[in-house]
């Protein structure tokens, strides 16, 4: 055998290289992969294509939420029981005034003195008790003004210091208005204070179609007669399913919700009633525990797949119903 035989040798083979076009596609879904998160294994499996195309989504379950039915009504602060003080006879005039406005006064005390008018210096004088204990909010102060029983009042005292609050409402919401309903009144310069219906005018203004409507406030010396109030009286309470205000979107057909189930979007519509906050009452469309989408209508439609996410801070937590 002669040195160097290639009898037995392998032959050599020349490596194929794929062509150019199947190059540049690999490049660029290695490209995408990367660009989209996803790795490229992934992306190249068919079967993985409808997890890469579900999208997370913040979500909240429907709670069990009360809310109150109210109505409001602006007014004037006025004395329940108004006392007007005058003199019992003519030919009087005001000699001397023994009380301010926002004194406690008791029933028999001293507030002036009258004087006859054409009394020499040491004639007796005339006093002016209080016919009943109360708070003075009005004096007239003109000392040696003439005084009669017919004329401007000496004092105007609110008995007990007790006081209400007295302004109009539509004659609609009168029907639902009753004696002793609580109400919350906010009285400008002291704040709010509780207060009840204490009566409700059977007439109505015919012009206006308004009725007028007391709200006791009771005695606080920090009201003043005369300043404006606001009270807010609950007609009715109803509980039951709420959720966040955001996941309610309004389109032509009305207001819908978009709920998640089997990680599905289902859109819904709702019958939305009163807003309470940030949460909305659903009286009709939803049941408590469902899950919703909490931004309704931002990325998904009817029918998409869905990551959901649990939103804690958009839903009512504790053992007890939201209030």
């Amino acid at each position: 055998m002669r040195c160097g035989s290639r009898k037995n040798a392998s032959p050599v083979r020349t490596p194929v290289r794929p062509p150019p076009s199947a190059v540049a596609a690999a490049a660029a879904a290695g490209v995408l992969a990367v660009l989209s998160g996803t790795p490229h294994a992934t992306a190249a499996d068919p079967r993985h294509g409808d997890a890469a195309l579900a999208r997370a989504v913040t979500v909240a379950n429907v709670s069990r939420m009360c809310f109150a039915d109210t109505l409001q009504l602006t007014g004037t602060v006025v004395p329940r029981n108004e006392i007007l003080v005058r003199p019992d006879r003519d030919g009087l005039q005001l000699s001397q005034v023994l009380v301010e406005p926002g004194e406690t006064v008791k029933s028999g005390q001293v507030l002036a003195r009258l004087k006859q008018t054409d009394a020499q210096r040491n004639a007796a004088t005339v006093d002016v008790q209080a016919p009943a204990a109360g708070v003075v909010y009005w004096v007239f102060g003109f000392i040696g003004a003439p005084v009669s029983p017919g004329g401007e009042p000496l004092f105007r005292i609110a008995r007990q210091g007790e006081l209400e609050l007295v302004g109009d409402v539509p004659v609609a919401s009168m029907a639902r208005l009753a004696p002793d309903q609580p109400a919350r009144v906010e009285v400008i310069g002291v704040g709010a204070m509780d207060g009840k219906v204490r009566l409700v005018s059977t007439a109505v203004n015919p012009t206006t179609q308004l009725g007028r409507v007391n709200i006791f406030i009771g005695s606080d010396q920090r009201v003043r007669v005369g300043v404006f109030g606001q009270a807010t009286i609950e007609l009715a309470k109803r509980c039951g399913p709420a959720l966040p205000v955001s996941a309610v979107l309004y389109g032509p057909g009305g207001a819908i919700v978009q709920v998640v189930r089997n990680d599905r979007v289902e859109t819904r519509t709702v019958t939305v009633g009163q807003i309470k906050g940030d949460k909305a009452e659903i009286r009709q469309g939803l049941a408590e525990g469902e899950t919703v989408v909490v931004r309704a209508g931002a990325f998904v439609r009817d029918g998409d797949e869905v990551v959901p996410v649990r939103s804690p801070v958009a839903e009512c937590r504790g053992p007890k119903p939201c209030t």
